[in-house]
């Protein structure tokens, strides 16, 4: 079995919801996704993303792409992974 990839692209739905006072079941619900593949995101486990799905999450969220996710080093993924 290969390695997962990493990949270094971090997303912060948690603190995001947090924020919003909001659940991840609201959020699927508003989003039009289900709250498995929120989920999938939410855990840094995605591997792609629809730009449609990305702009929904950042309409109803009222954010930026760049307050959803973060880019650093992959390396830290392995060290928290």
């Amino acid at each position: 079995m290969p390695e997962e990839e990493h990949h270094g692209i971090r997303v912060h739905l948690d603190r995001l919801l947090a924020e919003r006072g909001m659940t991840l079941t609201e959020l699927s619900a508003q989003v039009g996704i289900t709250v498995v593949n929120l989920s999938v995101l939410k855990n840094d486990r995605a591997k792609a993303i629809r730009f449609s799905t990305l702009s929904r999450i950042c309409e109803v969220l009222r954010c930026q792409p760049g307050d959803l996710m973060t880019h650093g080093p992959a390396d830290a993924d392995r060290a928290e992974g």
